[in-house]
């Protein structure tokens, strides 16, 4: 069935929210004349009006009698609407994503503001597109989880709108080293260094190591993985580190799980996993080796997500807050928005991951 297309007020609309979150145009600026633009984008005067009179009424146009129509002030555009608090995160439906999003439109209700909610679903051109989204609404604050946060960040943009606009927002799991404002993160570092040295203490010594690397909670966790090794002077053979990005999460990492396990030599005892999901996806690569879990193989994963106890073998884990973590970005964002906080003055709230020990790990 062919797509329905964006209706040609709209795709106006966005091109010219674009260039006003980009800076292109300023507060106070002329516009140019509906027939300017009607010329350069091959629409009618009436198209060009209406999307006019859509940005006027949402705040971010307006009119002088006999002279044009202008670019609204930063304020008059936030005054719009202070009820609604957007989130973009990476996944909405899946994994342990729902937590994180009901904590948080908990919390909001609680305090009588709206959620509006988008997924990027960790692609970067997607990110950009909630983000102008986002920017759009009539939006008084935004908590944003990172897309792909190891590899930059191309958006900067829209971010740098955000600060222009003076709309409060704060980001969680990881934040881009380039902008200052408050973070909600768990300590990946300390649970990967966890995850490795409760298995060096039940005596194991090749280890195998699987983080996705293109956001900093795999990146970090690989770093806790590593210094666990270093610091209990056990040696960590390069081919036992298995990084992969998000498009390869289906494939590497159990393909490279089968090829470790199929070794007559220096096979493998223990697995450290980047999260739950993934330990689930390689308890089936333990299987078709013909070996199990934990007779064979150890196995740690990380979230304690519901995955961690869905299976045969319940998985040896590290905590992550979910729930917790998805209230507190909201009253922190809130006491942004209502106390007029500086977001720079604001702190990061780290949250210290615990060790869970279940049945899939065992002293060799």
């Amino acid at each position: 069935m062919k797509e329905k297309q964006m209706p040609k007020y709209l795709q106006l609309k966005q091109e010219i929210l674009s260039w006003l979150h980009a800076g292109r145009l300023k507060p106070n600026d002329q516009m140019p004349s509906e027939n300017e633009i009607a010329e350069q984008f091959q629409m009618s005067r009436q198209t060009v009006r209406q999307t006019f009179g859509a940005l006027e009424q949402e705040g971010w146009l307006y009119r002088v009698q006999g002279k044009g129509t202008f670019v609204s002030t930063p304020q008059s555009q936030k005054g719009r609407d202070v009820q609604t608090i957007g989130i973009v995160t990476t996944y909405i439906s899946d994994y342990i994503f729902p937590h994180i999003v009901r904590g948080a439109e908990a919390a909001l209700r609680s305090r009588g503001y709206r959620l509006l909610l988008s997924s990027t679903d960790n692609d970067k051109e997607k990110e950009r597109e909630s983000l102008n989204m986002m920017i759009s609404q009539p939006l008084s604050g935004l908590i944003i989880e990172p897309t792909k946060s190891a590899e930059g960040n191309p958006n900067l943009s829209y971010f740098l709108s955000l600060d222009y606009h003076h709309i409060p927002y704060l980001m969680m799991n990881a934040k881009y080293a380039e902008m200052n404002c408050p973070c909600l993160l768990v300590d990946d570092e300390e649970g990967g260094y966890l995850a490795a040295r409760h298995l060096i203490e039940l005596g194991h010594r090749h280890i195998a190591g699987f983080f996705k690397t293109d956001d900093l909670q795999g990146v970090n966790r690989l770093k806790g993985f590593i210094r666990a090794h270093r610091e209990h002077d056990v040696p960590l053979s390069p081919d036992l580190v298995i990084h992969y990005t998000t498009e390869e999460k289906k494939s590497k990492p159990y393909e490279s799980a089968v090829s470790m396990l199929s070794r007559t030599e220096d096979r493998p005892t223990a697995f450290v996993c980047y999260n739950d999901e993934l330990a689930v996806h390689l308890l089936e690569a333990v299987r078709t080796t013909g070996l199990q879990v934990p007779q064979d193989v150890s196995m740690v994963g990380f979230d304690d997500s519901s995955l961690a106890v869905a299976t045969e073998v319940k998985l040896t884990t590290l905590t992550h807050p979910k729930t917790e973590l998805g209230a507190d970005a909201a009253e922190m964002l809130i006491n942004m928005i209502e106390n007029k906080h500086d977001r720079g003055k604001m702190p990061t709230k780290t949250y210290t991951p615990e060790l869970v020990v279940r049945e899939s790990t065992l002293r060799l």
